[in-house]
């Protein structure tokens, strides 16, 4: 297994996300598949964490033998039973999602903006402050310190309920961004509608 801060290449690996949304379980990830092929960054946002990632050679490989279960679970679809536990496994995972106080770190103006422009420059912009944008930053970064409230999805696979339930962690998060820092309350306001929006079609954040 192959280790480190490597940006990975989507077409060469597979995420366990990713192997979720082709069906397969974290049970079935553990025994067909065991441990990753590499511990990388995600190329989609940056993240603390080394991100589990899978040949999708291998993964393959393993889809075309006879011991992959061939039930669609992570769709959705199949057997009666599979649908039924779905549909319970989502309205439990939203119930958990409503009711989980969500808890904002509070902290004082100035070390706020030490922390959004640290976090912005995590992420590689090295170019100034523009104009406007540092509220912007404040609000990805207490995003980034709420990510841990993303392990209330863990379960939900492939379309079942997953989007809706990121669109509702979202607005609950933003949510209680504006009300701990009013001040961010009209950029929280406007990414929430943009999440409204990809719902109905628009461009997702």
């Amino acid at each position: 297994m192959t280790t480190g801060g490597i940006m990975t290449d989507r077409t060469t690996f597979v995420s366990l996300a990713g192997l979720r949304g082709r069906g397969w379980t974290d049970a079935m990830v553990r025994d067909l598949l065991g441990e990753p092929d590499v511990l990388g960054r995600s190329p989609r946002r940056w993240s603390p964490a080394p991100v589990r990632l899978y040949l999708v050679a291998r993964v393959q490989a393993v889809e075309r033998t006879p011991e992959f279960p061939r039930e669609p679970t992570a769709s959705g679809r199949g057997s009666p039973a599979v649908r039924v536990a779905a549909e319970r496994r989502r309205a439990a995972v939203l119930g958990a999602i409503r009711a989980e106080p969500i808890r904002v770190p509070r902290l004082p103006g100035p070390e706020l903006e030490r922390r959004a422009v640290g976090h912005r420059r995590a992420l590689g912009d090295r170019g100034g402050v523009k104009p406007g944008a540092l509220v912007g930053w404040q609000v990805s970064y207490l995003m980034h310190a709420l990510s841990r409230y993303e392990a209330l999805l863990d379960g939900l696979f492939g379309s079942t309920g997953r989007a809706e339930a990121e669109r509702l962690l979202r607005r609950r998060l933003y949510e209680a961004i504006a009300a701990a820092y009013p001040e961010l309350a009209g950029e929280c306001r406007r990414r929430a509608e943009r999440v409204e929006g990809a719902d109905s079609g628009g461009e997702r954040r």
